[in-house]
């Protein structure tokens, strides 16, 4: 029977046709390490073999194309690629701890409780979720407020509002005047025949009576 190869559920899969490479991640914070880089060199042979085929042909050419065959057919759970795991996960085994209380993956630098032995999401530390809480309160707190003050007392709501002043066509944020032209925000079309005064500017009947403006 062989080895058994170590593996967690934390890593990617970066290897190519010309060796094998791992990322390993956080399962908190997401941040993480790549393990170095490992040349296959059965593949570097072949490579050569390639190269020396395509100059002389014939069976070597053969033998060249058989191994871009095996490059492309290369299995992923070649003892190759089993002893490369092994090795990027002898690299990074001192850079994460896998939590007994939620069995995720956490680094070691930021998402883990020395103290307690286990991830920050199982057991935070005490400042920090103190910390946390009273900046939560103090939020709810400011909306609490706010929405106990009148902040309507000195808008016009009766008014129809106008986005865009019927003058000259700028941009208003609210008031009676136009802040580019000083043309009024509450212009009116009144009708002749009715005296209706609510018309809209520019209109070519009375919405009242029908009767041309």
């Amino acid at each position: 029977m062989g080895n058994l190869v170590p593996f967690t559920d934390n890593f990617g899969d970066l290897s190519n046709a010309e060796g094998y490479q791992f990322e390993f991640r956080c399962e908190r914070c997401g941040n993480g390490y790549r393990s170095a880089f490992q040349r296959d060199k059965v593949e570097m042979g072949r490579g050569a073999l390639r190269a020396i085929g395509s100059l002389f042909g014939g069976k070597l050419e053969e033998l060249s194309n058989s191994a871009q065959e095996w490059r492309w057919d290369r299995a992923t759970n070649s003892p190759a690629k089993d002893r490369a795991l092994t090795h990027a996960v002898d690299e990074v085994h001192d850079k994460f701890r896998q939590c007994r209380g939620c069995g995720d993956w956490m680094c070691g630098a930021l998402c883990w409780n020395n103290d307690i032995g286990q991830c920050l999401r199982c057991s935070p530390v005490v400042a920090e979720e103190v910390s946390r809480a009273q900046a939560s309160a103090q939020r709810d707190q400011i909306w609490q407020a706010a929405r106990q003050e009148n902040w309507t007392a000195r808008v016009d709501v009766a008014t129809r509002a106008k986005l865009d002043c019927p003058s000259c066509g700028s941009k208003v944020a609210g008031g009676k005047f136009c802040s580019s032209c000083g043309g009024s925000l509450a212009q009116v079309a009144t009708c002749s025949g009715c005296g209706f005064a609510e018309n809209a500017p520019g209109a070519v009947f009375c919405s009242e009576c029908g009767h041309k403006m």
